[in-house]
Formats: structure tokens, C-alpha cells, sequence
């Protein structure tokens, strides 16, 4: 025990001469030099973890004497729980309009529900909504901004529509000449990159962009990829691709394998670290007759439904209205499945599931709904799965546009 304190009180020191050895001027090791310019980085000395919203030092010089508009909600937060607004507000910044997603400023929305504009009742800012009819913002909606700052939380899924709000902003920056400045976050799904790459003809809200249902990639990395790819709209006037000026305030200290669990739900049925893992392969149930527990407390955790039979399922629910689902599916019905709140965490979009429900449902014709080739972004899974075919064959036939998408990847990653 003796030879044990002394070896550690040893390291110690060495340590502790080590840095102060070292340079005093900086003590981060800074981003890779961005080749587009759109990377900002920080002469900060702190070596902590910080998001883009609490790396004040890249951004808040680019907000002064600045009309600013905010595209966030309720996980636009710094780590004392204070939200970026309110920060903003106490250092003076001029902020005009807050501009809400899907599930509305404070997050309290359903899937889909319609948001109305309105006023937030502690800064008496008004509130656009950026969703249902007018996904982007219109050119009188931006009216007396000079720059749009942009702060959701990502999961890093394909059909996670932050993701398709955000291109929806940078077409509008690129179309009225305001730039854009995104403040990154992790992506707690950082590390998977799986899934079938989305056909341009099932193109929609819940997958807009040639990228597989996970993409591995930070919200402002995806930002990157937006311009890089040069994804918005041509211009009608020039017949070429629009492009955004854009910049990106950086997380410190992030690295994509890095274990992060977000301080607050991104949407109101995603209560927890297990829920946002699973929910890429879980929400292809929203395409078929199968509840993944929406009017549960174990949303995006249990699937069943009444259509799968008790002698295969031992897990039974019956979801009801709460506050994340107002009319969930099979509202008042019970149902059979399994409950996957106590499995380890999942390192690529699992379909056993998906084929396991599929296979014992009592009636196959009534399984799948239209949602679900826009969820898989192909018709394909849909045939695969209807075929027969295995996960092993199935996941085989998306290697060879996965292996296409992370060369392209590369080139728009903040982060070693």
C-alpha cells in the first residue's frame, strides 16, 4: 500500500512540473484550420468540455451593435441551466425575434403539432414559428436582422428535423444576405454511421439530404455539409447553388466518441440518454402499425402493439394521453411487445426489432404505412424486409453508399 501512495503521489508531481514547463500561452490543443473559413476558434486557456454556446469568446464579438435573431428552444441552455437568451439579453446583445422548430420555444409540442406564433412571456420577444406551413423563414420575417444565430440540440438522426429546420434557415441567410451563425453541440449518437442513404424522390421534412439515417456528424459539421455539398436551392435568378455565409462557433474539448448526456429532453418524447439512443432504430415503428411507446413514460424504449401476439411478447402497455402525446397510437389499447430500458447501448441502427414485430404480426397487409419509405428515405427496406431477407443482407446492401458518404464526411469534421 505504502509503494502504491508513493508511485501516485510521484505521477502527481511529475505532472504538476510538466505543465508548468510547458507554454503558458495555451494549453487547448486548437481545431484544424477550416478550409472554408467557417470555423472559429478560441484563445481560451480553460481545457473543460464547453459547447458552442458556452465558448463566449468565438461568438459574442460578432453579435455587438448587431440586430440578432435566435433559432433555439429549450436545449439552447448553458451549463448552469441558464438559456441562451437570457445570457444573451444580460450582456446586451440586441436580440429582435426568436424563431422556433418543431415542439415550439420551450419544447412542449408533440411530434407534428401545429405552432402558432407568438410572445415569450419573460422577454416579451416575439416568437416565429418555423414549422407546419412556413418551415423557413420568410423575407419579412427577417426584416431588421443583421445575423441569425442558431442553437438546437441534434441527435444525430436523419428524420430529426432540426436538421431539415436548419437548412430551411440557410436558405433564407442565403437568399436575403444575412449570415448565420450556428453554435455547436455534441452529437450524443457522434460515433454511428449506418443506415440506408436516403433516394433524392424521397425527399421530405424527415429526410432532406443524400445521408444515411445516422450520420455521425455535429450540428455545425452538418451545417458545413450543407454549403460544401451546395444542398439548397439554386437560385432562380442564377440557376446556380446557393450559398451561405456561415459560421461556426466550436464545442472545446469535444472529440466524437466522447460520452455526453444532454442536460434536458431535445423533444418531449425523448426523456432520457436510452431513449436518444435508440430512437433512430425505434422511429421506423412510426411507419407501421407499431406503438413504440408514445402515451408511455418509456417513449422510444418499448414498442408493441395489439396486432403481436401475447405467446411471443411477455411485455405489455397501454399507452394513453400525456404530456408527450395528446392521441398516441393505439390509444387505450393494450399491447404486446418488449421493453428494451435495461439493454446496453446500441452501436448501429439495430432492425431486429423492426423484423422481429414484422414477422409476427397477425397481419402483414396492414404493417406498414406510406411514413415509412419516407422514414428509410427508400422503398427498398420496405421490399427487403416484405422479401424476407435477413439484417445481415439487408445491412450488406448499405455498405457501399455508407462507405461513399464517410469519404465525403471527412471533409466537414471540426473534430479529431
Amino acid at each position: 500500500m505504502k509503494y502504491n501512495i508513493y508511485r501516485f503521489t510521484t505521477l502527481i508531481g511529475l505532472l504538476i512540473l510538466s505543465v508548468s514547463c510547458g507554454s503558458s500561452k495555451k494549453v487547448i490543443q486548437q481545431l484544424k484550420p477550416s478550409t472554408d473559413n467557417v470555423t472559429l476558434t478560441s484563445t481560451s486557456t480553460d481545457v473543460t468540455f464547453k459547447t458552442g454556446a458556452e465558448n463566449f469568446e468565438s461568438y459574442l464579438s460578432l453579435l455587438k451593435d448587431k440586430r440578432v435573431g435566435i433559432i433555439t428552444n429549450q436545449t439552447g441552455i448553458l451549463s448552469k441551466e441558464k438559456h441562451l437568451v437570457d445570457f444573451l439579453i444580460e450582456q446586451n446583445i440586441n436580440l429582435q425575434k426568436i424563431y422556433a422548430p418543431e415542439h415550439g420555444f420551450r419544447g412542449t409540442a408533440d411530434a407534428g403539432e401545429l405552432i402558432v406564433d407568438g410572445k415569450d412571456t419573460k422577454t416579451n420577444l416575439p416568437i416565429i414559428s418555423l414549422y407546419g406551413n412556413n418551415k423557413k423563414p420568410k423575407p419579412e420575417q427577417l426584416e431588421g436582422i443583421d445575423i441569425l444565430v442558431f442553437d438546437l440540440q441534434d441527435v444525430g438522426a436523419r428524420f430529426y428535423t432540426y436538421i431539415s429546420s436548419l437548412h430551411y434557415v440557410m436558405e433564407a441567410c442565403a437568399e436575403n444576405n444575412i449570415p448565420l451563425l450556428v453554435l455547436d453541440r455534441p452529437n450524443p449518437n457522434g460515433t454511428i454511421i449506418d443506415g440506408p442513404i436516403l433516394e433524392k424522390e424521397h425527399k421530405s421534412f424527415v429526410g432532406m439530404h443524400e445521408i444515411p439515417v445516422l450520420h455521425g456528424m455535429t450540428i455545425g459539421e452538418y451545417a458545413k455539409m450543407i454549403n460544401g455539398e451546395k444542398w439548397l436551392n439554386p437560385s432562380t435568378s442564377s440557376g446556380q447553388a446557393l450559398q451561405c455565409d456561415l459560421k461556426v462557433a466550436p464545442c472545446l474539448n469535444y472529440s466524437h466518441d466522447m460520452k455526453y448526456s444532454l442536460p434536458v429532453k431535445p423533444s418531449p418524447n425523448l426523456p432520457n440518454d436510452q431513449s436518444i439512443n435508440l430512437y433512430a432504430s425505434l422511429c421506423f415503428f412510426e411507419g407501421t402499425n407499431v406503438s413504440l411507446g408514445r402515451g408511455t413514460e418509456k417513449q422510444f424504449q418499448i414498442y408493441g402493439s395489439p396486432f403481436l401476439p401475447e405467446s411471443e411478447f411477455d411485455f405489455s402497455f397501454t399507452p394513453k394521453p400525456n404530456f408527450g402525446a395528446k392521441d398516441p397510437v393505439h390509444n387505450g389499447k393494450l399491447c404486446f411487445g418488449e421493453d428494451l430500458t435495461e439493454i446496453r447501448k446500441v452501436h448501429r441502427l439495430e432492425l431486429k426489432w423492426l423484423l422481429k414485430a414484422y414477422e409476427n404480426t397477425s397481419d402483414k397487409t396492414v404493417f406498414f404505412n406510406d411514413f415509412f419509405t419516407k422514414l428509410a428515405g427508400t422503398k427498398k427496406l420496405r421490399e427487403q424486409i416484405e422479401a424476407g431477407m435477413t439484417e445481415k443482407e439487408i445491412r450488406k446492401t448499405w455498405q457501399e453508399g455508407l462507405e461513399q458518404f464517410k469519404e465525403v464526411r471527412k471533409k466537414y469534421l471540426i473534430y479529431d
